[in-house]
């Protein structure tokens, strides 16, 4: 049976490992922003779930969950691409704590371990719910701070004018590719065409102010 306010639990211990985590001792910036990011991805999580029929509860959990593995350095890039399977890992035993269904932690866990690359460890079904955690991940990775974190990321400031014309081509074109991928639920889909089409239209707008910054 489980506990009255489960969500609220949830984010509890995501918070509370989130501040015991000793490779986040010295890294605030990047705790804030993986919980924040965490949070959006669950209100994302639950609206995907409130228009397509889903447990509303289970899916906010999932999606607080699907990056708790950052709790931990990762040593490679294949540490990296396995951390839905570590989050899964570290979700099941709290999820079996605070008193969920078997059948619901096990469609929890399944969607957290193959958000990243699409692949689990223990067998489980490839549903709507499941897929749609990796989908909120997806919306909330191209919203308008990750407009923000990418330039930074590329030293978009110390380019220079050519430079700049021809990263913010190339990220129009990776956009438009984009809107063809495969999404578990019309509303996932039309979420993500609408991040897609302000991203676009930022770029293309920067694209318009860098070529408007040379006489013609």
């Amino acid at each position: 049976m489980r506990n009255k306010d489960c969500v609220k639990l949830t984010e509890e211990f995501l918070k509370r490992k989130f501040d015991e985590s000793e490779y986040f001792s010295d890294k605030k910036s990047e705790k804030d922003y993986r919980f924040e990011h965490s949070v959006r991805v669950a209100n994302i999580g639950k609206i995907i779930a409130e228009k397509e029929g889903m447990d509303i509860e289970a899916m906010v959990i999932a999606c607080l969950l699907h990056d708790i593995a950052y709790i931990n350095k990762f040593e490679s890039r294949e540490e990296a691409r396995n951390h839905g399977r570590y989050s899964a890992k570290i979700a099941r035993p709290f999820l079996e704590e605070i008193g969920m269904e078997p059948e619901t932690i096990g469609d929890i866990c399944y969607g957290i371990a193959i958000h990243v690359d699409d692949k689990a460890d223990f067998p489980g079904e490839r549903t709507a719910f499941a897929l749609s955690i990796g989908d909120a991940d997806n919306i909330d990775r191209f919203d308008a701070y990750r407009i923000f974190e990418n330039l930074k990321w590329v030293k978009y400031d110390e380019m220079d004018i050519s430079e700049k014309k021809e990263h913010v081509q190339k990220v129009l074109e990776r956009l438009e590719s984009y809107k063809n991928l495969d999404f578990a639920t019309e509303t996932g889909k039309n979420m993500w065409l609408e991040k897609l089409d302000y991203q676009i239209g930022f770029y293309e707008k920067l694209l318009f102010q860098i070529e408007n910054s040379e006489l013609r």
